[in-house]
């Protein structure tokens, strides 16, 4: 098979593949060999601390990554199509311009780079990007398109790979955070990325905010969209705090082609925590990429929080 391009290298990273301690605990990742372009262990590690608390749940739990099957080469084969509204220059410009000013003379890494939305606008502006995406079907619709060949990207879980090299940047948008079906997940992935940070650097997310104040009294399914050629609508349980995306899609022949996805939704106070237990605090909240005011009315946020 033809070779990656080699400023291109799609790795696929061995994510908690592991060995068990004698006990039966799920030991945490031996060093990768030398031959393998993926850091030691995929979390730092302080005895009886909470970095190593989330990276041993983690390993417990394979619920922390995103939803493999989800992007699998169907949805990846129609993302960039479905998602057409999230391409526009008058949605990415803002998000660029803020990530380029937040990343500075140093590099960004995207969790969940998916099909470069963001990393290719971000990497023309002179900013170098590197990315994490579990769908090694998307990153074959990033790898095709122009200015792919300067983006280094894994294979891998947002929440336990490690990147070589040292960032000033990580970022994660769309509301992926979601994606992270357990707590301990997304905990996990916010140790991550601090992991991953010089001193200094920052870590941004964008999200929607949990829409429950939209269901009808005692009811838990929310309508989202209603095309001619697709249908959407989320189920809320608001006990364990998962979200159920149901997605119909009308094919040519007028069949429809479900496509469900399972998330996990987090307040804005939650992942303020989740930032202090991985050792970084809030520094900007805004309702969007302008920087306008966060309020309680803002449908999302983007929300900064920095590395000591």
């Amino acid at each position: 098979m033809p070779r990656d391009p080699p400023a291109f290298r799609l790795i696929a990273a061995s994510n908690c593949v592991a060995s068990r301690a004698p006990s039966g605990a799920c030991a945490l990742p031996a060093p990768a060999s030398p031959a393998v372009a993926v850091s030691g262990p995929i979390l730092p590690v302080r005895t009886g601390g909470v970095w190593r608390l989330a990276a041993e749940r983690a390993c417990q739990n394979r619920g922390v990554g995103a939803d493999r099957e989800y992007f699998g080469e169907r949805v990846a084969a129609d993302y960039d199509a479905h998602s057409e509204s999230m391409f526009d220059p008058a949605v990415v410009g803002p998000a660029v311009d803020r990530l380029a000013e937040l990343a500075g003379a140093g590099a960004a890494l995207e969790f969940a780079i998916g099909t470069g939305r963001i990393a290719l606008p971000l990497a023309a502006r002179g900013v170098p990007v590197a990315g994490i995406d579990t769908s090694e079907a998307m990153l074959a619709r990033l790898r095709g398109k122009p200015g792919a060949e300067g983006i280094e990207a894994l294979v891998g879980d947002m929440a336990t790979t490690r990147v070589p090299g040292d960032f000033t940047l990580v970022y994660l948008v769309f509301n992926t955070i979601f994606n992270l079906t357990t707590q301990d997940g997304q905990v996990a992935c916010f140790v991550n990325a601090a992991a991953h940070l010089s001193s200094g650097g920052r870590f941004v997310i964008e999200a929607r905010v949990p829409e429950l104040q939209r269901l009808p009294p005692g009811q838990s399914v929310l309508p989202w969209r209603a095309d001619p050629d697709a249908l959407s609508f989320y189920v809320y349980d608001t006990v364990e705090q998962r979200l159920s995306g149901r997605h119909y899609y009308v094919e040519d022949d007028g069949a429809l082609r479900p496509s469900p996805i399972e998330m996990r939704y987090v307040w804005p106070s939650e992942l303020d925590l989740m930032a202090r237990l991985a050792g970084m605090r809030l520094e900007h909240r805004w309702g969007g990429w302008g920087r306008e005011p966060f309020t309680g009315l803002s449908p999302a946020h983007v929300s900064v929080y920095v590395k000591p």
